[in-house]
């Protein structure tokens, strides 16, 4: 931990300007003045002797919000619960906080715009938490929800249109009219331009999850000259799995130098070296060590000696060009050498972060659209994306995304996935790493790489590997483009908050501080209070972080992070602090908690995304449609979302709530066991004709239409 310690201002300002990290943090120059004493009056008119103009926010000091919001626990709200803050628990600003007072973050947040806050927070995920005060919204001002939620019931009355208020909010103003493409994914009717929710930014414009390997491993297997060689191995599993890549002819790929200097090109020869899983499958069940082999001969002859002795960085480094064949021959090789590994007789391969909980899960069947070329399956709103014909495409109704879920089932099959995921009741991933029993798995950076300090040994690591390649449909070829493209990529967030029609009704006073605390947060100075906390909790350097003077965080929240938190900033800001639970999260004070092994990791990733050799979808209008990020709220009128709303069994079926099910992940453990659905194409014209996918593709398009519209008419 005290290695962390001496960071100091300019290393930190050295490795951002090095593009170690790329975040974006929108620059808002419009800050917001503190109200002084009792006025509530942020921004008075010297001009009328301090009184006020038509378009300003002015409330009664004092004003009391009654506010039903947090992220999606009863710790991660904005007042202490019991267990976080036990008999007191006394943080880094010298204060000791008691159950039910206001966070750090709320406690500056009342004093500066002089609002009273009181508890209402049910401690809920946003959907649960919106669904618990639907028919009882007269008891709140502000509340949580998900933006599709929030929009429906903004548009049949429940919640108020912030949109009607810009001209009263300049911050928040600001932020949407210098990015349009935000203000479209938040417009929820376009004949209006109605916005019904305040969105959260968990960091824009950046790339989002990213696989994370036991790099040491593949190191330990695949380096070295001549032949792997092991007193012990277990054999592979007879073979399930078939090539998805090419068995003949090759394929180049565009690759980030090993140094990071530039790009260059890179050829996988099948001619030469073969497709490596249709190697492996004619050689049926071997030895673990014989597996290796096979592997090391594999990226010697098909790469044509491009990766050397070195030849894990064809997985680990920063010219890494992996496709979901060689992992699938890698994880083939880590299952069957646990002696070389871990010195046991088990080790497992692909797992999830959380077994129990289905919003974790659901990250198998997204690493699969990235290994698979599969759109929609990281989507921003349900399943959709925008395909080169400027159209919505839902994935649910694609047989690409069933295929690429039967070649999981097949990585199951062979014992590839990890047993935690297969069966809840037999086995927890949640010691994996720390006990040496898991491989990998697709997650967040930061919070998952911390491991590397807090479970891992010397010499051991954790570490974000380059994105596959894999063949992507974009429209600019027929037969498809061999390239990297991630769908995880960072924009309007699928929760949010909003402002409770019945609950301000005939209050100017509660609507106006609601409006005031949304557009505060926009400021400057509140997007810094809503990531960092208040000041106390920030050192007095400062750091350049994409074009922005970032603070960086004082020694004692650093110590204080890790002894409460384990390192993990989101949970220690959320659970203490009480920031980053909404609005705009910089990205600035998770990247000074990422461990050095993150950052790296990382850092390759984000060298080949400047150096465009990893695509992404865009924040704007693209060009090719097909890389325009699909909007997070799409503005179906009243009567279509009633409608979308009654396709239950299509919801029910897609679930990625934390307690619900779906059948993307029934495939991958079980396969095809619905009667009615036995192959991809039965999947697809049952979503699409029992479950009303298609209608529901409908009523999606013509919301679309409407988007496109509005920004060509109002917003570009």
């Amino acid at each position: 931990m005290k290695k962390y310690k001496s960071l100091t201002a300019m290393l930190l300002a050295v490795v951002i300007a090095a593009g170690l990290l790329a975040g974006c943090v929108p620059s808002v120059s419009v800050a917001t003045n503190p109200p002084s004493g009792n006025s509530a009056n942020p921004n008075p008119n010297p001009s009328d002797g301090g009184g006020t103009t038509a378009n300003e926010l002015t409330y009664a000091g004092g004003t009391e919000l009654r506010m039903a919001v947090g992220y999606n626990s009863p710790q991660t709200g904005l007042f202490f619960d019991a267990e976080t803050a036990g008999a007191g628990v006394t943080l880094a600003d010298g204060k000791t906080y008691q159950a039910g007072e206001l966070k750090p973050t709320w406690v500056e947040v009342s004093g500066k715009l002089d609002i009273k806050f009181s508890d209402h927070y049910q401690g809920n995920s946003a959907k649960a938490e919106f669904d618990y005060w639907k028919e009882r919204l007269n008891e709140v001002d502000m509340v949580s929800g998900n933006a599709t939620q929030l929009t429906e019931n903004g548009e049949a009355g429940s919640l108020v249109n912030i949109a009607q208020y810009l001209d009263m909010m300049p911050n928040f103003k600001a932020y949407l009219d210098a990015n349009p493409i935000v203000r479209m994914s938040i417009t929820g009717n376009t004949s209006t331009g109605a916005i019904y929710f305040s969105p959260y930014f968990d960091g824009v414009d950046d790339i989002e999850r990213m696989p994370l390997m036991r790099t040491d491993w593949v190191e330990k297997l695949l380096n070295g000259e001549g032949d792997f060689a092991a007193d012990a191995s277990n054999q592979t599993s007879s073979p399930v799995y078939q090539p998805y890549m090419p068995t003949s002819g090759k394929v180049e790929v565009d690759v980030v130098k090993l140094d990071g200097s530039g790009t260059e090109k890179v050829t996988k020869d099948y001619d030469a070296g073969g497709n490596i899983i249709d190697t492996m499958n004619k050689n049926g069940s071997v030895s673990g060590v014989a597996a290796v082999n096979l592997l090391r001969h594999y990226i010697d002859e098909t790469y044509n000696g491009y990766y050397g002795t070195e030849r894990a960085n064809l997985f680990v480094g920063q010219n890494a060009a992996w496709d979901a064949d060689e992992l699938v021959a890698l994880l083939r090789c880590v299952v069957a050498n646990p002696q070389t590994l871990n010195g046991t007789s088990s080790v497992q391969g692909l797992f999830t972060r959380e077994d129990n909980n289905n919003q974790r899960r659901v990250d198998m069947f997204r690493f699969a659209g990235t290994l698979f070329g599969v759109r929609g399956l990281e989507s921003r709103q349900d399943y959709l994306y925008v395909g080169n014909d400027n159209k919505l495409h839902d994935a649910r109704q694609e047989v690409d995304t069933y295929e690429a879920m039967e070649r999981m089932h097949a990585m199951a099959q062979e014992g590839l996935i990890s047993k935690a995921f297969m069966d809840v009741a037999e086995e927890s991933s949640k010691t994996y790493l720390e006990n040496d029993l898991g491989f990998m798995h697709y997650d967040y950076n930061q919070t998952q790489t911390l491991m590397n300090a807090t479970k891992l040994q010397e010499g051991e690591k954790y570490m974000a590997a380059m994105v596959p390649v894999a063949r992507w449909y974009d429209g600019s070829n027929e037969d498809g483009v061999y390239m990297r493209f991630t769908e995880s990529w960072r924009s309007v967030k699928t929760d949010g908050w909003g402002i409770s029609a019945k609950g301000v009704e005939g209050n100017q006073d509660k609507l106006y501080a609601a409006l005031k605390l949304i557009d505060f947060a926009y400021s400057e100075e509140g997007q810094i209070l809503m990531s960092y906390g208040p000041e106390a909790f920030r050192g007095t350097d400062t750091f350049l972080f994409n074009g922005m003077e970032m603070p960086v965080i004082a020694d004692a929240t650093r110590d204080e992070l890790w002894d409460k938190a384990g390192g993990n900033y989101t949970n220690y800001a959320r659970w203490y602090l009480g920031s980053t639970l909404s609005f705009l999260k910089s990205q600035a004070f998770e990247f000074q908690c990422t461990h050095d092994v993150g950052r790296e990791g990382a850092g390759y990733i984000s060298t080949a995304i400047g150096l465009g050799t990893i695509k992404h979808p865009e924040l704007a209008m693209a060009s090719n449609p097909w890389y325009t990020i699909v909007p997070t709220v799409l503005p179906n009128t009243t009567v279509e979302n009633s409608a979308i709303a009654g396709f239950t069994e299509l919801s029910k079926r897609f679930d990625q709530q934390k307690n619900g099910e779906n059948l993307l992940l029934t495939l991958i453990m079980s396969g095809y066991t619905d009667a009615a659905i036995q192959n991809a194409q039965s999947a697809v014209d049952t979503v699409a004709n029992t479950w009303s996918g298609q209608q529901y593709l409908a009523y999606r398009q013509t919301a679309w239409e409407r988007d496109q519209k509005y920004f060509e008419e109002s917003l570009k």
